[in-house]
């Protein structure tokens, strides 16, 4: 395809919506942060009778009813005030407008260079942020998932903040093996996919995080829940961007599969998730036996989308990194 020239003036647009979204996903971070860190303090623990009665009963142990969320006594924790949940409300409103110049800082960046804007590392990670903001504000629209706000924001954050100061590159033209549809194809599966695995391994790093007894961190099976359904929804959207990057190969290289480092690790963390469904589903595996393997499969997915890209050479190293 031919290159087009770029357009300097959107380029540095989308650079500076990017610096604004950082802004508005901190004050976002904020606004979650207070809400949460003085809202009434929720439970694990179940009484001990209540912990007899399940086990004489066949249900689940001591150890595993600790996890689930029924409260040891039958008062009412206190409500959380006002002016924290008026915070709470702000944030996510802020989170949205982030949300928005987020999108548009990608956009932007697409319209200035004429093509899909995730060819290299810093438009990828970008794109990963937007894409893990994005689940957890439309899973909130059904889900009560509003207590992840300031940790999935420190998340995408820090991600912003690492691309702008490490893996920022001027806007421009990439390689032929780039300038086709199928980035649009793959790498999209990918980005999606990889939002909502960041959302589960947020969830699942603080179960493991969590104690028993009363805490402001979301209930153990809250947690659980929400990096199950996550993931649920995402280890469908990995195996077609696998498949998709392997027809890609094919009329990229002339191979489906060639064991390339990205190709891999790729599938070592389809493995992973793969692993943790089954485990779910076959052997009724739950709580912190799970959540373990998920976790094993995210640090698997981190360093297929970052550590492969600036450590490893192979047949995908034009991530571009400065």
């Amino acid at each position: 395809m031919p290159t087009s020239e770029v357009d300097a003036g959107l380029a540095t647009l989308s650079d500076q919506l990017v610096l604004v979204t950082v802004l508005l996903y901190v004050a976002a971070m904020i606004g979650y942060a207070l809400e949460l860190a003085f809202a009434a303090p929720r439970t694990n623990q179940v009484s001990g009778a209540r912990r007899k009665v399940l086990a004489g009963a066949g249900g689940p142990s001591a150890d595993e009813s600790a996890g689930s969320e029924v409260s040891a006594t039958s008062t009412k924790p206190p409500a959380s005030p006002g002016w924290a949940q008026r915070a709470g409300t702000v944030a996510l409103v802020v989170g949205w407008l982030g949300w928005a110049a987020n999108l548009a800082a990608v956009v932007i960046r697409g319209l200035a260079v004429e093509r899909w804007p995730w060819a290299n590392m810093y438009e990828f990670v970008v794109a990963i942020c937007f894409a893990a903001v994005t689940a957890f504000l439309f899973m909130q629209i059904r889900f009560p998932v509003r207590f992840l706000g300031a940790f999935v924001f420190v998340a995408s954050t820090i991600g912003l903040g690492f691309a702008v100061r490490y893996l920022h590159v001027q806007a421009g033209p990439v390689q032929p093996s780039l300038n086709t549809y199928w980035i649009a194809i793959h790498v999209s599966a990918a980005i999606l996919a990889s939002g909502l695995f960041m959302l589960a391994g947020v969830s699942g790093i603080l179960y493991l995080i969590r104690k028993d007894g009363l805490s402001r961190l979301p209930t153990r099976t809250d947690l659980e829940r929400v990096a199950h359904r996550a993931i649920l929804v995402a280890f469908p959207i990995w195996t077609f961007a696998i498949i998709a990057g392997a027809l890609w190969a094919d009329r990229a290289w002339g191979r489906y599969w060639g064991w390339d480092p990205k190709e891999v690790w790729s599938f070592i963390t389809w493995i992973g998730y793969a692993a943790y469904l089954h485990a779910c589903t076959t052997a009724g595996w739950k709580g912190k036996k799970a959540t373990i393997i998920q976790i094993i499969a995210f640090a698997a997915l981190l360093f297929n989308l970052v550590g492969v890209n600036i450590f490893v050479g192979g047949l995908h190293s034009y991530a571009d990194v400065p």
